[in-house]
């Protein structure tokens, strides 16, 4: 098959180290697929302030016109890939996948081999400051729109299922670190499989969404340590990872129809 991509550069590439603090990528008119290239960095999402830990080989994918960005503990090194959405479009023509207004989702931390090693290939060549040629970053354009383009057509088989192994690992990461966040990244990671499979799996295995199971999980440890009448509602709150009691007390008229305070009096009256 050939590919017609023009004569204008397909991507751009920076490879950069980035000091502690926020990291905050504007919107432009390309694909950014950041590749973070550091261990162990622990960072904070600007939009919603859920912590993540990201490793050598988490992939940040930030739509055309979109906003990236987040906060980070330590300096860390990371590459830059700059796509254009011409290169997408044509791309998606020649194999049959069209993007047109359907532009890709955005994604978090995304783990896929074929996209690392791409940007492996691209962070020798800026190592070693070879002179590429258009032939070369043509190359590594295509492939790479190849690869973004799959991500949305990843297909799910209706039979596939966590297995008991993925299964309880997750659960009892969830009860292990009720008191920190959980992130669907945090949790796909653990169980080895990407975040909508785990999105669908979990309710197939569980019966419910993972955000619902943890917050039942949390009003579950919630009420047993205020029934224990040792800690108060806003250290229970904290201790079972509620942002405040204000939190915990909706979710516990939610599920089991009290408050922390009935729970609380129902301890001291024992």
């Amino acid at each position: 098959m050939h590919f017609q991509i023009g004569s204008a550069l397909p991507l751009e590439t920076t490879l950069r180290l980035v000091e502690p603090g926020a990291c905050v990528l504007p919107p432009i008119d390309a694909y950014r697929i950041v590749v973070h290239l550091s261990r162990a960095t622990r960072t904070f999402c600007r939009e919603t302030g859920s912590a993540a830990l990201r490793e050598i080989g988490d992939i940040d994918l930030i739509p055309s016109g979109d906003t990236g960005g987040f906060d980070a503990e330590a300096a860390y090194q990371s590459l830059e890939i700059r796509l254009s959405p011409v290169v997408l479009d044509r791309v998606g023509a020649e194999i049959g996948r069209i993007t047109g207004a359907n532009k890709l989702e955005g994604r978090h931390m995304l783990r896929h081999d074929r996209i690392f090693n791409l940007a492996r290939s691209i962070e020798h060549d800026l190592s070693v400051k070879s002179a590429s040629d258009l032939l070369y970053a043509e190359s590594i354009g295509i492939a790479l729109a190849i690869q973004l383009l799959g991500l949305r057509d990843e297909p799910l088989d209706p039979l596939a299922r966590l297995s008991p192994i993925q299964l309880k690992r997750v659960l009892t990461y969830i009860d292990e670190k009720l008191d920190q966040p959980l992130t669907l990244e945090i949790l796909s990671r653990e169980a080895g499989v990407s975040n909508s499979h785990l999105r669908t799996w979990f309710k197939v295995a569980m019966g419910l969404t993972v955000h619902r199971y943890v917050l039942r999980r949390r009003v579950e440890r919630a009420r047993f340590l205020l029934l224990q009448g040792e800690l108060g509602p806003s250290e229970v709150a904290l201790e079972v990872g509620f942002a405040h009691q204000s939190h915990m007390a909706r979710w516990m008229r939610r599920e089991l129809g009290c408050s922390p305070g009935d729970l609380r009096r129902t301890a001291i009256n024992r």
